[in-house]
């Protein structure tokens, strides 16, 4: 049956010799895209529960931080992206309820009012995602259609369900994030992404004297022509800005 032909690819992906976790995430949501009937694309995230007393993370102690996710295409990586800067949407959703979350038509729901245009815009319509633990953390495995609803959700919730706990079986198995030390650099880095995009919104915002959402919009534009991650483009326009105001720049 094509579900457990695909639950092995899966989990493949994630015992993969020499892989790394970003890579193996990435293959994952590839497969899941390919392979789901109805899905055009597909995200799965590693998250981290942050507790009051862990390091550098006083700022969000309560809520979940980013480890490590992989996005099958760059609008869906765009749309989460935003999801986690807002802390609105389906995925976001998942992980702070510990629940599966569908959505038929994101242009019919009222739960994330921030996430409707971005979604409509990245070709997230609708979606099913699945939640499940991992060492410690939680994997989130969500499939996504451009179309509204795309999927039966009674009947893909449990096959979502099953890819995931394949996915965090691998990934357990494989080892990949029981390392305390790098589980806390991504930590740090995810964290750094968040504050590197609010900097370029504030530039755009103080070039442009436009509002917060038209500045992400610009940063979502520019990353989506150049096909890459929304923190790429904002640490770039970052850096050009601070060489352009220092003394040396000037």
């Amino acid at each position: 049956m094509w579900v457990e032909r695909l639950a092995r690819e899966i989990g493949a992906h994630g015992k993969a010799e020499g892989s790394s976790p970003e890579r193996a995430l990435d293959r994952m949501s590839i497969a899941a895209a390919r392979g789901v009937p109805g899905c055009s694309a597909a995200l799965v995230v590693i998250w981290h529960d942050v507790v009051p007393g862990d390091v550098d993370t006083a700022e969000v102690a309560g809520r979940q931080v980013v480890v490590d996710y992989g996005a099958s295409h760059s609008d869906l990586a765009t749309a989460f992206e935003h999801q986690y800067t807002t802390d609105e949407g389906p995925t976001v959703e998942a992980v702070r309820e510990m629940a599966p979350v569908t959505v038929g038509d994101v242009l019919r729901e009222d739960r994330w009012p921030r996430y409707t245009s971005m979604g409509v815009q990245s070709g997230d319509r609708s979606s099913v995602t699945f939640p499940c633990e991992l060492d410690g953390a939680v994997l989130t495995f969500g499939v996504h259609a451009g179309r509204a609803d795309a999927f039966d959700a009674t009947a893909l919730t449990p096959v979502v369900a099953l890819l995931a706990e394949h996915a965090a079986m691998a990934l357990h198995s494989a080892g990949r994030y029981t390392d305390v030390a790098r589980e806390a650099a991504h930590m740090r880095r995810a964290m750094q992404a968040r504050a590197v995009i609010d900097q370029a919104k504030g530039i755009i915002m103080h070039a442009h004297g436009c509002d917060a959402t038209r500045a992400f919009e610009r940063l979502r534009q520019v990353a989506q022509r150049n096909r890459v991650k929304v923190t790429e483009v904002a640490r770039r326009l970052v850096e050009e800005h601070a060489a352009t105001t220092s003394p040396a720049g000037r």
